[in-house]
């Protein structure tokens, strides 16, 4: 987290592992055995952050097994531990001043971040949000020391309410009382909320006012498949903002908007294939900088010059690497630079601008030899009603990319997306002599509306078309074995992954079920009291349990698990907010009720996704004793 945004973070899943039979490992002598935990260890050191005048750096690094923060003097060698969290690591942290940090933390993966406060030389620690209530962070408001402004949805869990929180003492004032539509909050550049946003589940309207005293007007109301979302106002504080917007095209761009006469002013920047991500402003120079968006690989196009010297200038000292910025001092001439590729997790670097000098802070997996990893190489296939689907396929180093086993890997949320970088994941499947096919299937993110809306009431229906239709394409490629192929998948990933099993029982050998849905029902039935506004809009987007019930039971696959025949394996932690432990208890009943071979890990200290490192190892270890047992190659 930085200090000019930080975010709640929401926990990422995690893939599985794979092995390889004695005959596989013959073949693949060019790549070195990596062990498991070497994969999937926690970092020596990570998530660095500089401090607010550049004279200390703050990381995050292990304390009995848990990511806790550290904090050094520049030009040190030695750091202070400034936090002892024993029983789950922190979730993200950042500085607020020179001497003030915060961090966030949840307890077992229920996702109710606490926010807690201490200074940089560990004293005055304080839990500044109460445990079980769920936090955003709205503005850090940098130029006032000593507060923050946050939502929470302590008064009612559906929805959250803005306050005005010190950091030292944890006094709040409530700003605001949440009528009981109001989705988001939106500050300007002096921290007052001016811009709100509301939802009835299907229809967004933006609210506006030009001062604290004045109250909230429409400026409009749309239906949820079109977007317009706020920025940051402009420098001059007036009425404009910067906003990611499709009203009226297909892709999202970058505009200029008058909040007050409710008209686009101009396009500043929009791509032909994709959305445009996030926009970005120097705080110190007040001027727009750039803008982001993911196509094959991440993408950015500048508005400012100095800005964009200073990126051609890292790239030109760090060359055949991605770059990005991940802190910089309030001077912004002191920066951490992170860098990464397919087969490196990357390295941090301090970068001084007006010396131009760089240095090497930490490589983040050093252990990890980038010659032992394979190349992810972005791919596209046509999907059987014409669509082109996006995607990226990994081929175990050394190995022939002919007949080889696969596993599929499509990604959770579903509306999101894979992008290329580094996965441990998926490296650790390619060492084990696994190709890896990801795909961004229909109502995947950043393809556009159309491509988006595609995937409505898709589940189990053209969406897992998609993803068969690649592995068709593996098998024509004549890359993959068809006698020879898994699927795996976290959270909608584990949904695709059952009903892959499910609707295509002749396509996989097997399959992994990771914080999956598995009926349709009970799934919108459990959803986060926070997600209840949005419920409207799921069902238009999944399908209603009530006028849509034949198709939701049609593709649920725990009430059509008489078609499975392929053995699965689920893991599910006991604490998943999002996807209850109910979802995955239903499946394994109903694969133990035929008979059907099937292996269930739950952990009891875990949510969406297993953070604490031990159990990341004991979960893949555990898959790839399973995957080595039912895709190993034929004896002859």
């Amino acid at each position: 987290m930085n200090r000019s945004s930080l975010p709640l973070l929401l926990l990422a899943v995690i893939s599985f592992t794979a092995c390889t039979s004695s005959t596989k490992k013959e073949k693949n002598e060019m790549a070195k055995r990596i062990e498991v935990k070497d994969f999937f260890r926690n970092p020596d050191k990570s998530s660095y952050q500089i401090s607010p005048n550049g004279e200390y750096f703050a990381y995050m690094a292990p304390f009995e097994n848990r990511m806790n923060i550290h904090v050094q003097k520049a030009g040190d060698t030695v750091a202070q531990l400034l936090t002892r969290e024993t029983d789950r690591d922190i979730a993200g942290y950042g500085w607020l001043t020179d001497d003030r940090l915060i961090y966030l933390k949840d307890d077992g993966g229920d996702e109710n971040f606490a926010i807690y406060g201490l200074n940089r030389d560990g004293s005055n620690p304080k839990m500044l949000t109460k445990a079980g209530v769920k936090v955003q962070i709205i503005d850090i408001l940098e130029d006032i020391p000593d507060f923050i402004i946050i939502g929470t949805n302590e008064r009612n869990a559906q929805i959250f309410d803005p306050y005005r929180l010190n950091v030292n003492t944890g006094e709040a004032e409530m700003l605001a009382e949440n009528p009981g539509n109001i989705s988001s909050w939106m500050t300007d550049h002096e921290g007052k909320i001016r811009i709100a946003s509301t939802t009835d589940g299907v229809n967004t309207s933006i609210l506006y006012r030009a001062t604290e005293d004045e109250e909230f007007q429409t400026v409009m109301t749309t239906n949820f498949k079109e977007a317009f979302a706020p920025q940051f106002f402009d420098f001059d504080n007036g009425s404009v903002v910067f906003a990611a917007s499709n009203l009226g095209r297909d892709k999202m761009a970058l505009v200029k908007y008058d909040m007050a006469t409710n008209e686009e002013l101009e396009e500043l920047f929009s791509d032909n294939d994709n959305d445009i991500g996030g926009a970005s402003y120097s705080r110190k120079r007040m001027v727009l900088t750039a803008v982001s968006w993911t196509g094959e690989k991440r993408e950015r196009h500048f508005f400012d010059s100095e800005s964009k010297s200073v990126y051609e200038n890292l790239e030109s000292q760090l060359p055949g690497v991605e770059i990005s910025i991940a802190s910089a001092n309030d001077d912004e001439d002191q920066f951490i630079v992170r860098t990464y590729t397919d087969k490196t997790s990357g390295a941090y670097y301090y970068f001084d601008k007006n010396s131009n000098e760089l240095e090497l802070i930490d490589e983040v997996t050093p252990w990890l030899d980038s010659e032992n990893m394979a190349d992810m190489k972005p791919i596209s296939y046509t999907s059987r009603d014409g669509i082109t689907i996006h995607g990226y396929l990994t081929l175990p180093k050394g190995v022939e990319a002919k007949n080889l086993p696969v596993v599929v890997n499509p990604h959770g949320g579903p509306w999101a997306r894979d992008n290329w970088g580094y996965n441990p994941e998926v490296q650790f499947l390619a060492n084990r002599g696994y190709g890896v096919l990801q795909m961004n299937f229909r109502g995947s993110t950043s393809y556009g509306r159309e491509f988006w809306e595609s995937s409505f009431k898709q589940w189990g229906q053209a969406m897992q078309n998609d993803i068969s239709d690649g592995v068709q394409w593996l098998i024509d490629e004549g890359i993959a074995d068809e006698e020879r192929i898994a699927i795996y998948g976290a959270s909608y990933g584990g949904y695709a992954t059952l009903a892959g099993l499910t609707y295509t029982p002749d396509l996989y050998a097997c399959g992994v079920d990771y914080v999956g849905v598995s009926n349709l029902f009970t799934f919108m039935e459990t959803i986060p009291p926070y997600w209840v506004q949005y419920l409207e809009m799921l069902y238009e987007m999944v399908g209603h349990p009530e006028t849509d019930s034949a198709m939701l039971t049609e593709y649920s696959p725990s009430l059509n698990a008489d078609k499975i025949t392929a053995p699965l394996f689920v893991a599910q932690g006991a604490n998943d907010p999002r996807v209850k432990k109910s979802e995955s208890d239903q499946m394994v009943e109903a694969m133990q009720a035929r008979g059907v071979e099937v292996e269930y890990m739950v952990k009891d200290n875990e949510g969406h996704g297993f953070r604490n490192e031990e159990n990341r190892f004991e979960f893949y270890e555990a898959m790839e004793a399973f995957l080595a047992k039912h895709l190993k190659e034929s004896e002859e």
